[in-house]
């Protein structure tokens, strides 16, 4: 009797759920979702360290150049005050180190702290990001939705032409024509930078011309910093449109076609209702799916759109770090990319969880 009771104690013990067991489903989702992200990020810098290290380049030599890396003494002195002397394990875990103090060493190419490049770069890329985003999805989900309820139609045939156009086209090709043609021949749109030459930034509050100028009440500057925004943002709208607006009309058709939809018809429910309330509602996942990738793919630096319209954001910065062997920059670039689309991800699941409770019961 008493092995019985031990026993049944123990089976009590075990079937009783831990304290992420007790949490609503939402919550132990996001919980779960944030704490496979942490582990991600970890990944990410071991990749980013790891592949850093196996490029065939010297990085004391891009740091020094070529005089002064031909000294024993300074390269002595160099090795020692980056910790290159160390095991590469020992390195590892002091760039670990300094990742956690906000440390990404030293640019070769600016001499400024990578983080501080990084956080004049990012915000640059955010604005552009956001701006193609925003329009992205409403011309191109709006597009999406319209070419699934007219489907075969000339309507239909005429936006999936479109955008099929719109995604086969070369963004670097598309970007240089339009620069071409709407500034150097018709002079009706600015050119390279984010503002005028004449221009001031206006006070730095985020980094996004547009949204600081907003909030200092500079109106002209903000008009100067959107008008800048129009060419390079309308070359990767373009794609980003075509991409959502082939998958979001196979989406939506795919949802029109179920049990549910036809009996919502059925009842006599207005069509606006069964599109709005049911179709787009299902559809959601799958299209929300491709709008992060385009957004993180955005976020993370387009490097022939930004460096043909010198745009001085992640991209550009990237291209200008690799064709000078600025290591330092190199993996700061490529660490920020890897957490932007973590944290990207990350989001739309939380989004998922909390559009399909099935979602968030399975995670």
């Amino acid at each position: 009797m008493p092995s019985q009771r031990s026993s049944s104690e123990v089976t009590e013990a075990t079937a009783r759920p831990g304290p992420i067991g007790r949490l609503p489903p939402l919550a132990r989702y996001i919980l779960i979702r944030f704490g496979i992200s942490i582990l991600l990020v970890f990944g990410v810098t071991l990749i980013t360290f790891t592949l850093t290290n196996l490029v065939p380049a010297d990085p004391v030599q891009s740091a020094l150049g070529e005089r002064a890396s031909a000294d024993p003494a300074i390269v002595a002195s160099f090795r020692k005050a980056q910790g290159l002397d160390k095991p590469v394990v020992v390195q590892y875990f002091v760039y670990l180190d300094h990742l956690v103090h906000g440390n990404l060493g030293n640019s070769n190419q600016t001499h400024n702290p990578v983080s501080q490049d990084l956080g004049v770069a990012f915000p640059a890329t955010a604005e552009l990001a956001l701006f193609v985003i925003v329009l992205s999805i409403i011309i191109g989900i709006g597009l999406g939705t319209i070419a699934a309820l007219r489907q075969n139609r000339l309507s239909d045939q005429i936006i999936r032409i479109l955008s099929l156009v719109g995604i086969s086209i070369p963004t670097f090709w598309l970007a240089l024509a339009m620069f071409f043609v709407f500034f150097s021949i018709l002079h009706v749109a600015p050119g390279t930078g984010r503002l005028d030459p004449a221009t001031l930034p206006p006070p730095t509050v985020t980094g996004m011309y547009t949204v600081d100028s907003l909030l200092a009440g500079q109106l002209v500057t903000f008009g100067d910093a959107l008008a800048h925004l129009v060419l390079p943002g309308t070359v990767l709208t373009l794609y980003t449109v075509g991409l959502l607006v082939r998958f979001s009309r196979s989406a939506i058709l795919d949802v029109l076609g179920q049990e549910y939809i036809l009996a919502a018809r059925a009842k006599g429910l207005p069509s606006r209702a069964v599109i709005f309330r049911y179709a787009l509602r299902a559809a959601s996942l799958p299209i929300l799916t491709i709008v992060g990738l385009a957004f993180g793919s955005l976020l993370s630096g387009t490097v022939l759109t930004e460096q043909v319209f010198g745009w001085g954001g992640i991209g550009q910065y990237a291209y200008k770090s690799a064709t000078t062997l600025d290591l330092p920059a190199v993996m700061g670039v490529g660490l920020i990319v890897g957490i932007v689309y973590i944290a990207t991800n990350f989001l739309i699941d939380v989004i998922y969880g909390s559009i399909d409770p099935r979602v968030r019961v399975q995670g």
